[in-house]
């Protein structure tokens, strides 16, 4: 009998001040060094997501979010390579303790406040693909299959 299919879970936090979100600059990590992402990282055993979420986000930029202000925004079923699929739960709050700032400078070059509507042109096309879906409402979708 086949393996059971498993997946990586990743967990997003889209933060909303006005009409903008933050989004960190990659840096030193092997893994699109240059690119924007969204707050976010995997989630850890026995951790419930909006837990995962919250830490996620303390980690990255040093803010202190309630679990229970994080909204479902959308998932992504995203498809990085032929051997590695991850399911990534985007999460959106206009809610948190203390000012983001970058936490983990050696992960991390900068932390920019930009549109959504608009992404500049080097944001990771796998949290561009969660931002497009929570801003069209879209509940889940199919992305690099």
């Amino acid at each position: 009998m086949p393996e059971r299919y498993r997946s990586i879970i990743d967990v997003h936090v889209i933060l909303e001040r006005g009409t903008e979100i933050l989004l960190l600059e990659r840096q030193g990590t092997g893994y699109c060094d240059g690119m924007l992402h969204l707050p976010s990282g995997h989630l850890e055993e026995g951790e419930p997501v909006t837990v995962g979420a919250a830490r996620e986000a303390r980690e990255e930029v040093g803010i202190r979010i309630d679990p229970e202000d994080l909204r479902p925004a959308t998932v992504v079923h995203h498809r990085q390579r032929p051997d590695l699929a991850r399911v990534g739960l985007f999460f959106a709050t206009d809610r948190w303790g203390g000012e983001p700032y970058n936490a983990e400078p050696h992960k991390c070059g900068k932390l920019l406040w930009c549109d959504p509507v608009v992404l500049p042109s080097n944001t990771i096309d796998y949290p561009a693909a969660g931002i497009r879906a929570y801003l069209a409402g879209t509940s889940i979708t199919i992305n690099g299959w």
